[in-house]
């Protein structure tokens, strides 16, 4: 399984510098004008499946060419956030007491965790499935949530790497089955995005009021997003001939305000993720606390620093929260976060590895099919 996880990975990402490599030629790029060139060369999602033994062996002959021709990224760069993830993972280990992290690891209601993290993943994916489709659906594609569920459950695979690479991946897949420009379908991903930064400043902003700071804090934290939505209602006409940022000017701020709403289920279904395990481990963070740090681990984790944020989860949790554990020396009372962290990271890999091994065969007709008419760079009429 681990062979074919990395496989899969390694073509989506040849697949990814392929269309870089196109621009960079000056070659029509996914979802330029007609979109037939590119599109008609994109290989099929199950030569990408069968590609095992050699993932080079699923691009096309004219792509392989010119991915052969590109030179590899050095060793030491793609080996750079595994190497960082053990420096963390042993700067972190250091701090704690061995017998206490085993003991907690043994004590550990396993079955409920299991459950907890099985739940987690079905209810992120659902909440974000739900909130991305809709503000696609509104600005740059007709994607239903059934077929984005799926896409997005598939693209679980390389977000193993790090939550950006999925993402991009997803956002080339749409492009390529709506025969959306990726300029395009990138706009529709940064509106995707200041959704979730208008969540992040949302909870900052709660948090600073119920730590009791002085409301100028949460003030100019909420400043930022005033700043940004009054840009958006303004529609400075330099920005608005930028193709990357028309679906945001379309979207106006009738539609920020849609993609916010839509967008909370799944920052609450994160922050709770984030949040809970603790406390199957004997560690019980106020809610107040909470809503102060777990967004500080929430983006954290996201960061292209280490894999699916190894290292960094519990090198913040320690900080953040070992003062309220059990135990009578910092080592001791760091022991059950690392084992919260641990056993978190390593569940929510199994099971977001297994569900994209299975939902990656559920997706293979939507890959390898494209809508009869391509979207180009037309805003999504509307209903």
């Amino acid at each position: 399984m681990t062979c074919t996880i990395a496989n899969a990975v390694t073509v989506c990402l040849g697949v990814i510098a392929r269309g870089v490599t196109y621009r960079k030629q000056g070659r029509t790029p996914l979802g330029g004008g007609s979109a037939r060139h590119l599109l008609g060369s994109a290989a099929p999602m199950s030569h990408i499946l069968n590609a095992t033994e050699s993932p080079a062996a699923a691009l096309p002959d004219r792509d392989l060419a010119a991915a052969q021709s590109t030179p590899p990224a050095a060793w030491w760069r793609r080996a750079l956030p595994f190497v960082v993830a053990l420096a963390l993972i042993a700067f972190t280990l250091s701090r704690v007491d061995l017998r206490t992290f085993l003991k907690h690891l043994a004590a550990v209601n396993t079955p409920a965790f299991i459950a907890f993290s099985i739940t987690f993943i079905f209810a992120l994916l659902t909440a974000d499935a739900f909130a991305t489709a809709t503000v696609y659906r509104r600005t740059v594609a007709p994607v239903s949530f059934r077929e984005f569920w799926i896409l997005r459950g598939a693209s679980y695979l390389p977000s193993i790497l790090n939550h950006h690479v999925g993402q991009a991946i997803l956002t080339y897949y749409v492009s390529r089955r709506y025969g959306v420009s990726l300029a395009r379908m990138a706009g529709g991903t940064l509106l995707v995005y200041a959704s979730w930064m208008g969540c992040l400043l949302g909870a900052g902003a709660v948090a600073m009021v119920v730590a009791g700071w002085p409301l100028l804090r949460p003030a100019l934290a909420l400043g930022a997003g005033v700043v940004y939505l009054a840009v958006i209602a303004l529609r400075p006409a330099a920005l608005t001939r930028i193709k990357l940022l028309a679906p945001l000017f379309e979207a106006g701020l009738a539609g920020h305000l849609v993609a916010l709403v839509v967008r909370l289920p799944h920052f609450v279904v994160l922050f709770l993720g984030t949040w809970l395990p603790f406390s199957f481990f004997g560690v019980h963070v106020p809610l107040g606390m909470a809503l102060t740090y777990v967004p500080i681990m929430m983006v954290a984790v996201t960061l292209p620093i280490t894999p699916q944020g190894v290292g960094t989860r519990a090198l913040l949790a320690v900080a953040f929260f070992s003062h309220l554990a059990p135990g009578s020396t910092p080592a001791e009372q760091a022991a059950p976060i690392a084992a919260a962290t641990t056993s978190f990271e390593v569940a929510f890999t199994l099971v977001e590895a297994l569900l994209g091994l299975l939902l990656l065969r559920r997706a293979m007709p939507a890959l390898e099919s494209r809508a009869p008419a391509a979207m180009g760079d037309a805003p999504v009429p509307a209903a």
